[in-house]
């Protein structure tokens, strides 16, 4: 039996005053993928930004739990600490910090968090050139600074990069197959297969069929006015690619 790892129970999200979740309900155990899908502004990004603790978005009612604590109030730093990573759908660049050192950063600000000891220079690059092979990324990456100058694939394996080396216990994934050509898409998806593991969840945002074609989902969730209409297994994405969003209407 698998066990519980994000528990979202009857969740309300406003931005701006405005109302985004309605009462949205999801459970991702240890070792279950699940892709959301749907419309533009159904809540899909949203939900990815208030599980990771986005400042902007207001949580009305309702809890988000990590392995059975309350994370709801929690920081977005201290969510990390605990696990939960992001991938956003358009990395923001950050002049003047190197990938080497943002990366080292992080990781040991979480072990640190974790009471765990911290890795110096030399043992964090032996640590990280393994996953840079995984993900077909040259190590004079490491050198440039933090996704200036990348190309929309560049970015993308970069965020790939980060979920391995953090190896968060619940991983959300927005659109990170947004603007990849097929080869970057399937580069990207191997290694998103490869690093995950049994004891973690992971959570694709996704418009497209074709991700979930390289990552096969343990279940497709269809989001609609803030809240899951429809849940199905891995084939619904191929029946949503026939006849659209239409497909809501049959749960009716």
């Amino acid at each position: 039996m698998n066990t519980p790892l994000l528990s979202i129970n009857d969740l309300h999200v406003q931005v701006n005053n405005t109302e985004i979740l309605r009462g949205l309900n999801l459970t991702v155990n240890q070792g279950e993928i699940h892709a959301i899908m749907g419309p533009n502004g159904s809540g899909k990004s949203t939900l990815a930004k208030v599980i990771a603790g986005h400042p902007s978005y207001h949580i009305t009612q309702g809890s988000i739990k990590l392995n059975g604590s309350e994370i709801t109030e929690l920081e977005p730093e201290v969510r990390a600490h605990l696990g939960v990573f992001l991938a956003f759908q358009y990395p923001i660049e950050i002049p003047g910090v190197s990938n080497t050192d943002f990366l080292r950063l992080a990781y040991n600000c979480k072990r640190k968090a974790n009471n765990l000891p911290e890795l110096d220079p030399l043992s964090f690059f032996q640590l990280i050139s393994d996953k840079l092979k995984i993900i077909g990324m040259d190590t004079k990456f490491l050198g440039r600074n933090v996704n200036e100058g990348f190309s929309g694939g560049e970015k993308k394996k970069n965020e790939i990069l980060q979920m391995a080396i953090l190896n968060p216990a619940i991983s959300i994934l927005d659109e990170t197959d947004s603007g990849l050509d097929i080869d970057a898409l399937r580069i990207i998806a191997d290694g998103i297969n490869h690093f995950f593991t049994e004891k973690q969840g992971m959570i694709l945002i996704t418009h497209y069929q074709r991700l979930l074609d390289y990552i096969k989902p343990d279940f497709i969730h269809v989001i609609d006015q803030g809240q899951i209409q429809y849940t199905g297994d891995a084939t619904l994405a191929k029946q949503l690619e026939q006849s659209g969003y239409d497909l809501l209407k049959l749960k009716v």
